[in-house]
């Protein structure tokens, strides 16, 4: 990080001010009524949730303090005009729920945590609900443009970057405090403004969804990869235009495959440390490598690496205690007595049971007793452009030529692919962290193994713990006989689906009542926000807080990234099934 000039003190002074003039919620009407996630998720944790650092570092805290939006200050109101959610009890009560604030190389600074994506508040009849894990109804895009016009005003305008200045050096700052000042915004305006111009898309992803694997690939290669100082590659940055809506947590940590495409093995502890590591580097974790002869590997992971492998592992624990939101409202228990009959159905007959039920998965924890659950890697005909973009191919830069032998990789060629390069930089750091002098090959296994009474070889699972998903699905395929599945995503056990509106892995279905219509009848295009119909159960029609509608494509633009095609099941089902399964989807 870039040298500070102020104290801890006065990042203090200034949030008091900041928070004189944006109040917590005032009133029991405007707090929201957290839902019933079963007993093992209590206050202490959930505040561990909101606010725990994984290694994050977005902005000099001061900074954006200091920053001002439409003629306000940048934090006003907890960011809510994202839809960002307040959270009082934080040491900073105006940071939202999910921004953290950490430790850099000379001072604090502002970070995210999983929390910020996935706490899911509805509104329903002017009453808000809160389900934590739940996926975030959040302007991610919008948010990352202002923060980059916000800085590019100060550098342009004298009179914004002098007021900015006395904010965070005090009163009367010297020149030369000035003019460090300035360099220092300089540095760190240069990657993050490559980064935001390359990658941001039009028409934007809008609220409840981003491309997070394109974010992942650009900032890890686009950001990470070149020759310091600067260590760009700029090229290697695409625009990231294939969006997904936000996955829930709760059941996450146990499926035996995870992110939508399924390429990521999971249900133990290094499979989950590999999951999240992947994660923080997109949402602004520094990587950083460089070449270094001296070590086993010839690659220094850690040089600059931001990532906190602590507080990730903290989070992944937290994540097997967050349990599905319980539907708050009356339920008619006949109806979805009904429903769960239609539910167990097989497949061809309108059921749900054989993609979404709860089976035994391939993979066993080795950290929990709990016992894992398959994951089915299926086409249904849904939106494909996700797939496409793991073929996207990169320059490795540093990491040319770099493999890990024990795991039998071959070493990254000049232009590689994306996926190959966030798996390497990932495994290559869990490796030396764990071994920070490389003599990995006797005692990375036995030091983990006294730390977490793991039992098993490590250098196994990181080797599988990423893996294309062709090979996901010809693995599958191998083990039912099934063929010809092209662009295949997860199909999860469905608790608490009810608050995970839009639907599909894209978010292009609003409601669940819509998914029981054939592709062709749903609508076209939608309002996204935090009201909630619970009759159709889902996002309702009218959307106050963001002015902002989905259009969507249909089956002849597949590949579109907003495509609403495919999952038609349960579509030829009567009107009275369809609201029997509705009512039990409730329950779940």
């Amino acid at each position: 990080m870039l040298r500070m000039h102020c104290s801890q003190v006065k990042v203090s002074i200034i949030f008091a001010l900041l928070c004189l003039l944006n109040p917590p919620l005032a009133s029991a009407k405007d707090s929201p009524i957290f839902l019933d996630q079963g007993s093992e998720w209590t206050e202490e944790r959930r505040q561990r949730y909101y606010t725990q650092d994984q290694g994050s570092q977005i902005i000099p805290l001061r900074w954006i303090v200091a920053l001002e939006h439409d003629g306000k200050p940048f934090m006003d109101q907890h960011l809510s005009r994202y839809g960002y959610l307040a959270n009082p009890n934080s040491e900073f009560p105006s940071l939202p729920v999910g921004f953290t604030v950490a430790k850099g190389d000379s001072g604090r600074v502002l970070g995210m945590t999983c929390a910020a994506c996935h706490t899911r508040q509805i509104i329903v009849d002017g009453k808000q609900y809160r389900a934590d894990g739940g996926p975030a109804i959040v302007d991610f895009q919008s948010f990352l443009s202002d923060l980059k016009q916000a800085v590019e005003h100060v550098i342009e305008d004298d009179n914004a970057f002098n007021t900015f200045a006395q904010r965070v050096l005090g009163p009367s700052p010297s020149e030369g405090e000035k003019q460090q000042l300035n360099n220092e915004l300089q540095q760190w305006f240069l990657p993050y403004s490559t980064l935001i111009e390359r990658s941001l898309p039009t028409p934007a992803w809008g609220p409840s969804r981003l491309d997070a694997v394109s974010m992942i690939f650009n900032r890890l290669a686009g950001l990470d990869l070149g020759e310091p100082p600067t260590y760009l590659i700029p090229e290697n940055i695409q625009v990231a235009n294939a969006p997904v809506r936000y996955p829930f947590l709760w059941n996450a940590a146990r499926q035996d495959f995870t992110q939508w495409p399924g390429f990521a093995s999971n249900g133990n502890f290094i499979f989950g440390l590999s999951r999240n590591l992947g994660e923080v580097f997109g949402v602004f974790a520094d990587f950083r490598p460089i070449r270094d002869d001296s070590r086993i590997l010839g690659i220094n992971y850690l040089h600059k690496n931001s990532a906190n492998f602590h507080g990730l592992t903290e989070l992944e624990q937290l994540i097997w205690k967050i349990g599905p939101p319980q539907w708050p409202w009356a339920i008619d228990q006949d109806l979805a007595e009904q429903g769960y009959t239609i539910f167990s159905r097989p497949t061809a007959q309108g059921g749900c049971v054989e993609c979404h039920g709860i089976k035994p998965g391939q993979f066993r924890s080795l950290t929990h007793q709990d016992k894992i659950w398959a994951t089915p890697l299926l086409d249904v005909g849904t939106d494909s452009l996700e797939h496409h973009i793991l073929e996207r191919t990169v320059k490795t830069g540093v990491l040319e030529g770099a493999n890990i032998p024990l795991l039998k990789s071959q070493g990254l060629k000049a232009e590689d692919t994306a996926f190959n390069v966030l798996g390497l930089a990932v495994i290559g750091s869990i490796l030396q962290h764990y071994n920070p002098l490389d003599h990995w090959e006797n005692h990375l296994v036995s030091d983990i193994e006294n730390e977490l009474g793991i039992n098993h070889k490590l250098n196994k699972h990181l080797a599988n713990a990423f893996r294309k998903p062709v090979e996901v699905v010809q693995l599958q395929q191998a083990n039912s006989n099934k063929s010809g599945q092209k662009y295949p995503y997860e199909s999860r056990v469905l608790e608490g689906i009810w608050a995970a509106a839009p639907y599909l892995h894209n978010g292009s279905v609003p409601t669940l009542a819509e998914l029981l219509k054939p592709a062709e009848q749903r609508i076209s295009q939608f309002k996204i926000g935090p009201n909630y119909n619970i009759e159709n159960i889902g996002l309702a029609t009218e959307q106050t807080h963001f002015d902002y509608t989905l259009n969507t494509t249909d089956c002849s633009k597949r590949n579109s990234g907003n495509s609403r095609c495919g999952h038609e099941f349960g579509t030829n089902l009567s009107p009275a099934e369809k609201d029997a399964l509705l009512e039990y989807l409730k329950t779940l």
